[in-house]
């Protein structure tokens, strides 16, 4: 349960689908990586608002 998704108020229209749809974007952008842990992608993509830009090939 790493993104709290139990406690997701998103619950009606498209809403659901679009927020699954952006959880596996982001758990196979990280999956990509390399990363075996998602908790710990999560946490070291968090730490600066560029790591996750650039794993994306944004930047």
């Amino acid at each position: 349960m790493t993104f709290g998704e139990d406690a997701s108020r998103v619950r009606t229209g498209n809403a659901p689908r679009a927020m699954a749809s952006l959880r596996n974007l982001a758990i196979g952008a990280l999956r990509l990586a390399g990363r075996d842990n998602i908790a710990e992608g999560l946490r070291h993509h968090a730490r600066d608002m560029t790591r996750p830009l650039a794993t994306l090939g944004l930047t």
